[in-house]
């Protein structure tokens, strides 16, 4: 399950390109993050990479997941999942039946709800199974997001500055839950983010602008990591 961005480039026609010739790979249970300003384009890569690239913007190059080609697929067919900042539950559904409805079309109905609480149990949030998305805390929310994203079970993740609108305490614990659940799960995750405090420890790290997309910086080293974990 390997991502692999080969040789990309998006642009405006007669505009500045806002990426060239970007050549990345994310091997299963590593995570790359991009970082650069708001606002600078780092979305339109996740959108392009997902399948949903404004008809604003024009590529070239190639992306491939397990050595398959997908950039021509349709989103639903690419097996990507997305983190936003915002968790996009759905309100009139309750914890339970937001997870249920992110599972495979293969998985029998009558099986749906017995594998959303065993999910919510593997994180011990069994308690929240029949609350509504408005009953429960932000950081509860997000972390049903990050649930519904992985029942869906991608083959990639795609994180676009989930931690942004969280409380400092916050999302220092969520963040490093987000990462130790993608690396169980061991699939390639892409993060874009403005803040070096979301990258986590050992991830290979791309800067934007674009001109220097292809010369990543050393994997980040905290001191403070362990501390981070307790």
């Amino acid at each position: 399950m390997t991502l692999c961005l080969n040789d990309l480039t998006i642009y405006k026609s007669g505009e500045k390109p806002l990426l060239e010739h970007l050549n990345i790979e994310i091997a299963p249970g590593e995570i790359v993050a991009i970082m650069g300003p708001s606002g600078c384009g780092k979305s339109t890569l996740l959108n392009l990479i997902a399948g949903h690239l404004s008809e604003d913007f024009q590529y070239h190059g190639e992306i491939s997941l397990n050595s398959v080609a997908i950039e021509n697929s349709e989103p639903h067919q690419r097996n990507v999942g997305i983190l936003f900042q915002d968790d996009l539950l759905f309100p009139h559904l309750n914890i339970w039946q937001n997870l249920a409805f992110a599972l495979p079309n293969s998985v029998p109905r009558a099986d749906r709800k017995q594998q959303a609480f065993e999910c919510l149990e593997n994180v011990q949030l069994a308690e929240l199974a029949d609350s509504f998305p408005e009953q429960i805390s932000g950081g509860q929310r997000a972390r049903v997001s990050l649930l519904r994203m992985l029942l869906a079970n991608p083959q990639a993740a795609l994180l676009d500055e989930p931690f942004s609108k969280l409380d400092k305490a916050l999302r220092v614990q969520f963040r490093d839950w987000v990462f130790e659940q993608l690396r169980q799960a061991n699939i390639p995750t892409l993060l874009v983010t403005h803040d070096i405090d979301d990258v986590p420890q050992g991830a290979q790290v791309f800067t934007w602008p674009w001109d220097t997309l292809n010369s990543p910086k050393k994997p980040i080293t905290r001191p403070d990591f362990k501390q981070l974990n307790r």
